[in-house]
């Protein structure tokens, strides 16, 4: 070997390594990227927590997709996303699982605003979702249709629903049955006969942006944010993060931010109740 092919060998050697390296270090930017999935309750305050940290994080790369509690807790476990987004407490078989409480909520009955009935029992509620009352007439309204709208099983509001009023999820006869917290919304504006189960976080901020919608109260407690916020409302859940193991480097970034005073007055905008600070 002359000395040309020698030192051509040392630099094909030193531009092998200096691509190792790079690599290397794309690898690590890569770790910069985050998947958070499941609750739609919860997505739209993690997006708006998302925007904030990135004002401080700009190379954070954080992806949100939504699909349901059950979805978030399932891509956790089966490590197809970073962190689960969750609008309830963990299972029991789930307690394997780390999660991190963001805020509380509560989920009330929602009608239209024209709706003259002005609060329903648990038990006309439970016998309105199993078909036994189908007019408004049979709970002191007016002689009119009802029309039930119901979530799907993959939401968390669904399974708290079921558990609080006691109802088996394959006896439930439901008009219609949508997905997320605004396709609810969304429904029952379009029917005004109907009857849906929902947020309350979400719903408040839209009847007081002008939404023609009410909440009912429950057991004679009004259905609003302070009520949750001071404990009252017999009907509430915890907004969290979940993930598979103890979190660490963006992961545990974020969550921490997500967790912090720096987010509450994002949290109250959306009329959820903030777990940290004097409030």
């Amino acid at each position: 070997m002359n000395r040309r092919q020698y030192l051509g060998g040392l630099w094909a050697i030193a531009l092998a390594l200096t691509l190792i390296i790079q690599s290397c270090q794309i690898g690590a930017a890569g770790k910069s990227k985050l998947l958070l999935t499941g609750s739609s309750t919860v997505a739209p305050l993690v997006a708006e927590i998302a925007e904030r940290y990135q004002i401080q994080q700009p190379t954070a790369q954080i992806a949100i997709q939504t699909g349901g509690s059950n979805r978030g807790i399932a891509d956790v476990i089966a490590g197809s996303a970073d962190v689960g987004m969750a609008s309830r407490a963990l299972k029991a078989d789930e307690q394997h699982l780390h999660v991190f409480t963001l805020a509380q909520d509560g989920i009330a009955m929602l009608v239209h605003r024209d709706n003259p009935v002005g609060e329903l029992s648990p038990d006309q509620i439970r016998q309105i979702y199993l078909n036994q009352i189908n007019s408004w007439a049979d709970v002191g309204g007016q002689s009119r249709p009802l029309t039930v709208i119901s979530k799907t099983e993959q939401h968390a509001t669904f399974d708290l629903f079921v558990d609080y009023f006691g109802v088996n999820p394959a006896d439930i006869l439901a008009d219609i049955v949508v997905g997320d917290n605004e396709e609810m919304i969304q429904a029952v504006m379009d029917h005004p006969n109907a009857i849906g189960y929902v947020s309350i976080g979400t719903a408040e901020y839209k009847i007081v942006h002008g939404i023609p919608l009410k909440l009912l109260p429950l057991q004679g407690t009004k259905a609003t944010i302070a009520n949750v916020r001071n404990g009252q409302f017999p009907l509430s859940r915890p907004l969290n993060l979940v993930t598979r193991t103890l979190p660490t480097g963006l992961a545990e970034s974020f969550i921490n931010f997500a967790q912090s005073d720096a987010v509450n007055d994002l949290i109250e905008q959306q009329a959820f109740v903030p777990t940290t600070g004097d409030y």
